[in-house]
């Protein structure tokens, strides 16, 4: 009701600032009685602050600004050091409070302090939802997604590809709303960006310079042959351009693999000795079985199995390989974790197979299936290729015939298999052609004498050949 009467006052320009003074202690004076708190006179020299109109003094003042008088005052400020109420506040406009928020490297790992942001998966202005992929790092081991933290639009991309970034780095702004997401590439420039030139300068560029007038054309001296050009010796190597050369930063998956060999290298006393196994057996008992395994347990029953199995026997007969020097220390390990060397395009990991002793065939088939897969598409993660106290890597997939693998550190030992070759074997006195494998094992020659790895190697053979013994345990 006090507001209509500010409002027929003004109106009428009745009073003047005297007037709308009064009003103004009015005002207040019966604000104050309705809400029984202390409101000090407009002698006090409070300013009441209105919406859109800045500091206001009293109504005549309000009046003089020429603000609405519907507006309501946000506070009152007194200017004596009086206490004084402050009334509530209000906005033009409310805006949802978090709209935006950030997509930032998540935790990678104990052993990891950062990562080089190999490339987005999403653009700005792309519709991501919640923790859906939109960018990968590249670590030393594993490859980690960056997931978006609400569904939403991409606003921007803060980060690049290539940087190097740590745990918590802000890489993109979502936008819960999908307002002000903008649609430019993160690798585009503001250089490429920039507006064209005017037309103008344009058309200047285009007409053609004044010619100057030709000079006075001097005499030419008699021309000389030109020198001929200094022959090349005979020992000078001809070297190809640089245009035909190509030089491609390295992973940080393959520096790290390079580094922990060349470590492998100048740290173990490393030794290798070579056997051959005549896979007749072992290959019969797969083709033999190999529709009712895939019947019973959904895996197909493969070679590696057999290894497996076979070297799980070995290092319970020779503990001493299955061991790890620490220091001046050799710690014995009372159980096995088998790690599968898998090659892929980024770079060699070797998954862990967790507890193999405890495994049959069909867990190991199943296992590793499921390893090898996350390990080719990179969502294998550092949990599943931490730890592993022995190694098998299957060269022979690749066609190898004979290699000489090299220890994964801190292990003492690993197996290498090769490729199955039929050649001409003496059995039972006579030449027969059999499928046979070199089989190899490079061992840590600080910890492991050749007499151990020499019975290892011949447990591998005497299993792989009849693998009966298994059942038997002899």
């Amino acid at each position: 009701m006090m507001l209509g009467v500010v409002r027929r006052r003004l109106a009428s320009g009745g009073g003047g600032s005297s007037s709308a003074s009064s009003l103004g202690q009015s005002l207040l004076k019966s604000r104050s009685a309705a809400s029984g708190r202390r409101v000090a006179p407009a002698a006090d020299e409070r300013a009441i602050l209105f919406q859109g109109c800045g500091p206001v003094r009293n109504f005549g003042h309000l009046a003089m600004m020429r603000c609405s008088v519907g507006s309501k005052p946000m506070r009152v400020v007194a200017f004596n050091n009086q206490a004084v109420e402050i009334l509530p506040q209000w906005r033009l406009f409310s805006t949802e409070s978090g709209d935006l928020v950030d997509a930032v490297v998540p935790f990678m790992g104990e052993s990891i302090t950062d990562g080089t942001l190999a490339k987005f998966l999403k653009n700005p202005g792309d519709r991501v939802e919640v923790d859906e992929p939109i960018a990968q790092i590249e670590t030393d081991k594993v490859t980690i997604d960056v997931t978006s933290p609400e569904a939403g639009v991409i606003q921007k991309f803060v980060a690049k590809e290539g940087e190097t970034v740590e745990p918590g780095t802000k890489i993109a702004v979502i936008s819960k709303s999908g307002e002000g997401a903008t649609h430019v590439a993160p690798s585009e420039s503001a250089g490429e960006r920039a507006a064209p030139p005017p037309a103008e300068k344009v058309e200047e560029k285009q007409k053609p310079k004044a010619e100057p007038a030709p000079a006075a054309e001097k005499p030419k001296a008699p021309s000389r042959p030109p020198p001929p050009p200094p022959k090349r010796s005979a020992t000078e190597p001809q070297l190809p351009p640089k245009e035909r050369e190509r030089r491609i930063p390295m992973t940080r998956l393959r520096k790290r693999v390079a580094a922990r060999l060349k470590d492998s290298q100048n740290t173990f006393a490393m030794l290798t000795t070579f056997n051959e196994v005549d896979m007749t057996n072992l290959m019969k008992l797969r083709s033999d079985y190999k529709d009712a395994f895939v019947e019973k347990h959904g895996v197909k029953l493969g070679l590696m199995s057999g290894f497996v199995k076979a070297a799980v026997s070995g290092l319970q007969n020779q503990p001493i390989i299955n061991a790890v020097i620490d220091g001046d220390d050799i710690i014995y390990r009372d159980y096995v974790d088998i790690s599968i060397a898998v090659g892929t395009p980024k770079g060699l990991v070797v998954p862990v197979i967790r507890n193999a002793a405890t495994m049959n065939f069909a867990d190991i088939e199943k296992e590793i299936n499921t390893l090898a897969k996350k390990a080719t598409d990179g969502s294998i993660s550092i949990d599943e290729m931490a730890g592993g106290t022995f190694t098998i890597s299957n060269g022979g997939v690749y066609g190898s015939l004979l290699s000489t693998p090299i220890i994964n550190p801190p292990q003492s030992a690993i197996l290498g298999m090769h490729s199955i070759v039929s050649r001409p074997m003496v059995v039972g006195g006579n030449v027969v052609p059999r499928p046979m494998m070199y089989i190899a094992l490079t061992y840590d020659h600080r910890l492991i004498d050749g007499r151990e790895a020499v019975f290892f190697l011949r447990r591998i053979k005497d299993i792989v050949e009849d693998p009966r013994r298994l059942l038997l345990d002899i």
